[in-house]
């Protein structure tokens, strides 16, 4: 029995919501991200895309190639809310699903041709998430994810797509080779320097050549490219968390250290999700006493991993949780609802320098650990709970933060 991997992704997810609040927005050029000139665009409609626009994009640059289009500023809340919406009709649909970023998912129809069709049931899923959400959505349906995923982006907007089985090489084979995913475009001029552009090309290549030419991810890319990667579904689970403690030598009302404390915390914390590539809706704050007296207060957010807006909302917390005059024994921030997915340019106070601060701190965290470089304002608490320095005595590096 062949496996029948489902993708769903919502098309232009953001432009799609605001178009929902304001219907006199449809069909035209739009814009949402941060609105100055060091902005980013988080998302762009179709109508943008022909004069060169996309995601990621200076909103500068997008407002010089399209200078028609309207820029919204764009609601975290609205678009958290819509996927939410979309996620619990997908669970009720369907027993295995991932939950991969907040617009995009996969779900396992394995066996489900024997009794209904697995197609037909794709189908009939994407037109109840249309009319229960008014969101256009496209699906593609093929052996694989990664078969599945590049069917989507073929058939948007607002379609769908199903590979049979045996047929993944044929529909690969004519697609330029950046629509198989993991091609950067570092990877993709290293491919064109070697004149590869079309996936068949690849599909022709030897293996062991790909691999002396980009290393294992050679590999990956070739298999993507012959449509044999398969990599597991991850099933979603709602209520995972990641969280940290400190328990203090001796129990203190010191205010700057209790905060300097809670900053650390949150900013390993966020990093833990970037790393993992995960995202997640809600912060917690503990605070023990001295008399083992315990209190935690919580807060939904919109999905994030991002520092400027986890840390100043755990710093929040405690300042209206920390309200009686008694000496401090421990304190912990946590954080839950995590989903997987990349961070993605959804809040809309982002601008390049801090999506590509973000990008070299954690890669510096990557290669040397988590302490190699930190913020100045969390300096006083670098031996918060399990954390270690990866120096050996070595001073980190030191970053001033500036408020944007």
């Amino acid at each position: 029995m062949e496996n029948q991997i489902l993708h769903l992704d919502l098309d232009t997810f953001f432009v799609s919501c605001e178009r929902l609040i304001d219907s006199r927005l449809k069909n035209r050029p739009l814009l949402v991200g941060g609105t100055g000139d060091r902005g980013v665009v988080a998302a762009c409609s179709y109508e943008t895309r022909r004069f060169g626009v996309h995601s990621g994009m200076s909103m500068k640059v997008a407002r010089r190639l399209c200078p028609e289009a309207i820029v919204i500023r764009g609601n975290s809340g609205i678009y958290s809310k819509y996927s939410h919406l979309v996620t619990d009709i997908i669970k009720e649909s369907v027993p295995i699903f991932e939950k991969s970023s907040v617009d995009e998912f996969y779900a396992d129809l394995s066996g489900m041709d024997k009794f209904y069709g697995c197609y037909k049931y794709a189908s009939e899923l994407r037109q109840k998430i249309i009319k229960n959400t008014g969101l256009p959505i496209s699906f593609g349906l093929s052996v694989n994810k990664v078969v599945s995923k590049i069917a989507t982006g073929e058939a948007k907007p607002n379609n769908q797509l199903k590979i049979d089985y045996g047929f993944e090489k044929p529909f690969l084979a004519p697609l330029s080779i950046r629509k198989i995913p993991s091609v950067g475009e570092k990877t993709y001029q290293t491919l064109r320097n070697l004149g590869v552009d079309k996936v068949s090309v690849v599909q022709k290549m030897p293996l062991e050549m790909m691999v002396s030419v980009l290393g294992a991810n050679g590999r990956t890319i070739w298999k993507r490219a012959n449509g044999i990667d398969n990599p597991p579904l991850i099933p979603f689970h709602e209520r995972k968390s990641i969280s940290t403690e400190r328990t203090f030598e001796k129990d203190t009302i010191d205010m700057k250290k209790l905060r300097t404390t809670i900053f650390a915390m949150a900013e390993n914390l966020a990093f833990q999700l970037r790393n993992g590539n995960k995202l997640a809706s809600t912060i917690s704050v503990k605070i023990r006493y001295s008399d083992f007296n315990t209190y935690s207060k919580q807060v939904k957010i919109p999905y994030t991993s991002a520092d400027h807006i986890i840390i100043p909302k755990a710093l929040e917390l405690f300042e209206k949780l920390h309200n009686r005059r008694l000496l401090v024994r421990l304190v912990g921030v946590k954080i839950n609802d995590i989903v997987c997915g990349h961070y993605q340019i959804n809040l809309f106070d982002d601008t390049e320098e801090m999506l590509n601060l973000y990008d070299a701190m954690d890669k510096i965290r990557g290669r040397y650990g988590e302490l190699s470089i930190m913020r100045a304002s969390s300096m006083g608490a670098k031996t918060i709970g399990r954390f270690s320095n990866p120096f050996n005595g070595e001073p980190p590096i030191l970053l001033a933060h500036r408020k944007q």
